[in-house]
């Protein structure tokens, strides 16, 4: 039976080298049955958390009415969490950054989301694996607070220009993960 898999993307360049990786995973992912929903959070309107904790108190995941609400209801029927996302200034890139910090909402409402499996697909321009430790160690760490299980992490480091992960095996890497579900 086919899972069901949210992939949340940070980058805001549409042919840039995450998207690749992203959409690799993703035709892999739907080859062996498996049910898509893709939130392009640079292409939406999410931002920070505002630390009200009026978390799911107003019906929605957040009182502040923005396209986290469309994509936490998602999150919490989902089975599978995939995060991809270029690296920005040795971090995740802001538009990304707003729906991993709203995560807290699940755990200020006592909303129960464990178990489930999740991936990180990354890349940066730099030709320096420590360069993915900004996106790397804040990803294994929030995973391990809300108890998800990681089935891989692909990190490509020293792609910049739009088609440099063709030069690389991160495609590859990023369908293999679906291999894991």
């Amino acid at each position: 039976m086919g899972k069901k898999i949210i992939v949340v993307t940070g980058s805001p360049r549409k042919n840039g080298n995450s998207f690749a990786m992203t959409d690799a995973f993703i035709k892999a992912a739907q080859a062996k049955g498996h049910t898509i929903t893709r939130f392009d959070a640079a292409l939406k309107k999410v931002s920070g958390c505002r630390a009200c904790e009026t978390c799911f108190k107003s019906g929605k995941a957040c009182s502040f009415d923005d396209d986290f609400n469309v994509i936490a209801p998602e999150i919490e029927k989902a089975d599978v969490i995939v995060f991809t996302t270029p690296v920005y200034w040795y971090s995740f890139p802001a538009q990304i950054k707003g729906v991993i910090d709203r995560l807290f909402s699940f755990c200020v409402a006592g909303k129960d989301i464990s178990g489930k499996q999740c991936a990180l697909i990354a890349c940066c321009e730099e030709n320096d694996m420590s360069v993915m430790d900004g996106v790397r160690i804040p990803y294994e760490r929030s995973i391990a607070l809300l108890k998800w299980k990681s089935i891989g992490e692909v990190l490509i480091p020293d792609v910049l220009n739009v088609g440099d992960i063709n030069k690389t095996d991160g495609c590859q890497k990023a369908a293999a993960l679906a291999e894991k579900l």
